[in-house]
């Protein structure tokens, strides 16, 4: 074998996204090694989580074999392209820590996105996941009180074999989880700029020692701003949940907020939405229901942008209660609120 022989081959291979071949398309590496029978190369694609990758790559395979020799051994690297983003925002430089990466989101405060973070993962721990939570709201950190850890510090100490200082997260009713709140006076605001929080946001996930998880959870802040988009380029994120109420004012927001992750910079698969506080019903007329924000909004959302809806969850005070006095109502098991949460942990399952 001989490079041009490979380039001859790999010309027979097309990039269904496109439509060009491999070679045109400008997809084939300068860097085609041969040793005897063997042969690697690289192939340029735009993202990580291009959809071609694997199939464009086995094309590539059975190209060279089909028309230089069936004994070849093929090795063939993918490498990505640098979108036109801030030097860190590439996909080769991003952190695995779970199988499952879920960002929960919502487009303005005050709609219930760090009740539903907590429930979720407390929902998915009793259902025997290993379990992460990120408090990633600088401004606004709530998981310490919600998780009854105020007062907790988490402990530094240094790996043996990779000598890094790490940070040992606190684990509360089966959740790991880390927040800025621990390492702050709750008293006092946090006045820091954008690249202060994003650093902090930043180090929260890679100076820590996580461990073994199935589900790393991050709950945002709301809105859009440098904290999610140091999130997105520093973690492979699988998936995000957007929270609204059914009030038109809170679903204009979720709708950027979507907008967001499927912007193709970002390119970040919504799950779904879930919709809180969709109805109200006083505890002495369990079988009535009070649409105080609206009805159906976040439904009619989903449905228009063509995404799942994962949940709709009542304005209950027992909710509100649990999370106030740091026992998260999906604790309760066969609370019928506490239902709500293990559903909505089942839909993502």
């Amino acid at each position: 074998m001989y490079p041009q022989q490979v380039i001859d081959a790999l010309k027979h291979v097309r990039y269904p996204g496109t439509g060009e071949d491999l070679i045109s398309g400008g997809m084939l590496e300068d860097d085609i090694r041969i040793s005897g029978m063997e042969v690697s190369f690289s192939l340029i694609f735009e993202k990580d989580n291009d959809p071609f990758l694997k199939s464009v790559m086995k094309a590539a395979e059975v190209a060279v074999q089909t028309y230089i020799d069936s004994n070849a051994v093929v090795h063939i690297h993918p490498k990505y392209r640098k979108q036109n983003l801030r030097p860190e925002f590439r996909a080769e430089e991003t952190t695995l820590i779970a199988p499952h990466i879920i960002a929960i989101h919502s487009g303005k405060g005050g709609v219930g996105k760090s009740t539903v973070a907590a429930n979720l993962a407390i929902a998915l721990a009793a259902s025997g996941k290993r379990v992460g939570l990120l408090d990633a709201d600088i401004h606004g950190p709530s998981m310490p009180k919600m998780f009854h850890v105020e007062d907790c510090r988490p402990v530094a100490y240094t790996d043996e074999q990779t000598g890094r200082d790490l940070i040992e997260p606190i684990e509360q009713y089966g959740v790991k989880m880390l927040s800025i709140g621990f390492f702050v006076n709750p008293e006092n605001a946090v006045i820091w700029r954008g690249g202060m929080a994003s650093n902090a946001i930043k180090q929260l996930i890679q100076d820590a020692h996580w461990g073994e998880l199935d589900y790393f959870l991050i709950d945002l802040p709301p809105g859009t701003s440098d904290i999610h988009l140091t999130l997105i380029s520093t973690l492979r994120l699988t998936g995000a949940i957007v929270v609204t109420t059914p009030q038109p004012v809170a679903l204009a927001d979720a709708r950027k907020g979507v907008d967001m992750f499927r912007n193709e910079k970002v390119n970040v698969p919504v799950l779904g939405i879930v919709e809180n506080m969709s109805w109200f019903t006083p505890a002495e007329l369990p079988e009535n229901k009070y649409y105080i924000f609206g009805k159906d909004g976040g439904k009619h959302l989903a449905e228009e942008l063509g995404v799942p809806l994962l949940a709709q969850i009542p304005l209950v005070q027992s909710i509100r209660q649990a999370g106030d006095d740091g026992e998260p109502i999906a604790m309760q098991a066969g609370h019928p609120a506490a239902g709500y949460f293990h559903a909505l942990a089942d839909a993502i399952q």
